[in-house]
């Protein structure tokens, strides 16, 4: 792995509406139903006007990968996506638990555990919660572009209330 990490696909909360169109596709494009709890992606209302998608962080040493019993759970060395062998996943949640973003859920029906692999199945490997996001609120990132924004962000609040009115 490079020193950035893994892209990943990441949500811009200033942008995101809550349409939940990306749980709407995710679901569709990996179980051919729209149904928003068959989705590798979440989208959480914080608070009554901020949405926030959440999905795998492709973590250097996955704590969920760590903490399966059954070996159910690798990490791509080519991408980072967490791959999911079902015939050994029993759907204990203990991946579910080590998750610090909240990024892991169990499929309804199967009971087993459910995260995003960036659509590597898909011949053109595109994310299709990003290519129909139609806020385009969603994009694919790494850990340094994410720090980048937030020191810029800050920077940019800390001029604003410096500014008089």
């Amino acid at each position: 792995m490079s020193k950035t990490g893994h892209l990943f696909v990441s949500a811009d909360p200033e942008k995101c509406v809550g349409c939940r169109i990306c749980e709407y596709i995710c679901s569709f494009e990996h179980n051919g139903v729209f149904n928003p709890l068959r989705s590798r992606i979440r989208v959480v209302r914080i608070y009554p006007t901020i949405n926030l998608a959440i999905t795998c962080r492709l973590c250097e040493d996955a704590p969920c990968v760590k903490a399966c019993p059954r070996d159910a759970l690798t990490q791509s060395e080519e991408n980072g996506a967490i791959i999911v062998d079902e015939d050994k996943c029993n759907g204990c949640g203990w991946c579910i638990e080590a998750c610090d973003f909240g990024a892991l859920t169990l499929d309804p029906d199967k009971k087993i555990v459910m995260v995003c692999d960036l659509c590597s199945h898909r011949e053109d490997k595109k994310p299709q919660c990003v290519e129909w996001c139609p806020e385009e609120a969603l994009s694919l990132t790494n850990r340094v572009i994410l720090a980048q924004k937030a020191r810029i962000d800050a920077v940019e609040k800390l001029f604003k209330a410096m500014l008089p009115e």
